[in-house]
């Protein structure tokens, strides 16, 4: 009987059985810790949800193209019969030149614990068309009085003027149309001036109009005319410029001006094409994205993904501890330390979908180093061990909150200061004695 307590207190006492059981017992809590992942992935997805509705409601993303006028003609040609039919067609041409001055009006609307981005644009549009050449057209009939221009508004909810389009001094009213005639995905507005001698004088034709648009999150344009250049300013302080072309801009005082001059040798749209032989012009375009620099769940998933690092840790500082001062610390006390640890991460998501991830992860990080010092001064009955604790656990959430915020160096900081940390956990294992030592015995006493 006295050996088996003897064997069942080795046991308990063997470092190497700690080592392994602490292990075990922080894979055990990555269980929890990827159902925070999940959790926060869920709370994520379910705010680009409502946020997608409230957008909805005001008026989605905008892509602007246009001006390009669109003329109709007729072909006659035999049939399989030999008879003459007409077919119908169109030329489509893009303008010489466009000039687009935009000025933007950011806001973020908030709607219980979700915000948005929302924006109103106030666009000036001018421009020209060379000089038509009918001998393009080869024999065909052309119907000049039947030609209207055509506008591509990815979302007309968003249109809150009456467009009047000028050309050559005279004001021609937008109407709607279904689909875009050089986008399907986006809405049409036409332009009808019913007039056949304004394409046949032999000269170029400018127009301008103005346009009042709302939107969410980003604005785009198509360089449709052949020499475009556009002027984008508004006040944001982190614009992020999208699509194949960059432009020249300035950042200053939360504000920002952007300008784009595309050549006709930078984008893949012809000057003209017939029944939208055509690529897509998605690939051409470019534009502003309102950019939300505070996106508190990725913060949290970024800091979820830090866990084992935490657990990994802690549970090193009550094990040397234990070892050094001779306090022995049960397996459960040691799950019920990880079990807070994992807390923090449902505190942190929690508090900071209402006050934003700054003060949440304050709050958190407090109450978690707070319940844990309490339970380990229950646990060594000394105020230096559980303050020396508490220390290490501020020192790393520090560490953490500094690696959320420098995402360009992230890596290197959580490298170097792992490192450091390494260095530490190594130098006070030496103190260590993992062997108990062997009594050797003289042959005079055998």
């Amino acid at each position: 009987m006295n050996t088996t307590n003897e064997w069942v207190e080795k046991i308990g006492q063997s470092i190497t059985l700690k080592v392994i059981t602490i292990g075990f017992l922080t894979m055990v809590l990555l269980i929890p810790g990827f159902m925070i992942q999940n959790l926060i992935s869920e709370r994520k997805a379910r705010s680009e949800e409502t946020i997608g509705i409230i957008n909805e409601k005001w008026s989605k993303s905008q892509t602007v193209n246009g001006p390009v006028l669109v003329v109709p003609f007729f072909i006659e040609q035999k049939d399989e019969n030999s008879k003459l039919v007409s077919e119908k067609h169109w030329m489509y041409i893009t303008p010489e030149v466009l000039n687009i001055k935009a000025k933007l009006f950011p806001e973020v609307r908030h709607y219980g614990i979700y915000k948005t981005i929302l924006y109103k644009s106030e666009l000036q549009v001018s421009g020209s068309f060379g000089k038509l050449d009918t001998q393009k057209f080869g024999k065909a009939a052309i119907r000049w009085d039947e030609a209207y221009f055509s506008i591509g508004v990815s979302d007309l909810r968003g249109i809150t003027n009456n467009i009047e389009f000028g050309l050559d001094g005279t004001k021609y009213r937008a109407e709607a149309a279904g689909k875009s005639e050089i986008d399907s995905s986006a809405k049409g507005l036409n332009i009808f001036p019913q007039n056949a001698a304004l394409f046949l004088s032999g000269k170029p034709l400018a127009f301008n109009f103005s346009l009042n648009l709302k939107g969410s999150s980003d604005l785009n344009f198509i360089p449709l005319g052949k020499n475009t250049k556009v002027q984008l300013s508004g006040a944001w302080k982190s614009p992020g410029f999208i699509g194949n072309f960059s432009p020249e801009y300035k950042l200053a005082d939360n504000k920002f001006t952007a300008v784009w001059s595309v050549l006709p040798f930078n984008r893949n749209i012809p000057e003209m094409w017939i029944d939208r032989e055509v690529i897509p012009f998605k690939d051409s375009s470019f534009g502003v994205n309102l950019v939300d620099t505070v996106d508190h769940y990725q913060q949290n998933m970024r800091s979820a993904k830090y866990a084992l690092m935490f657990i990994g840790l802690t549970f090193v500082v009550f094990f040397f501890v234990e070892i050094l001062t001779r306090k022995r610390i049960h397996p459960i006390q040691y799950f019920l330390v990880g079990i807070v640890l994992m807390l923090f991460y449902s505190l942190l998501l929690s508090l900071s979908e209402q006050i934003g991830f700054g003060g949440a992860y304050l709050i958190a990080s407090v109450a978690t180093i707070g319940l844990i010092t309490a339970y380990a001064h229950s646990i060594f009955k000394n105020l230096l061990q559980a303050g020396m604790l508490a220390t290490m656990l501020g020192m790393l959430y520090v560490f953490l909150y500094v690696i959320l915020q420098l995402e360009d160096i992230a890596l290197l900081i959580g490298s170097v200061g792992l490192f450091i940390i390494l260095g530490v956990i190594m130098y006070f294992s030496k103190k260590i004695v993992w062997y108990k030592p062997r009594i050797e015995v003289s042959d005079d006493v055998k």
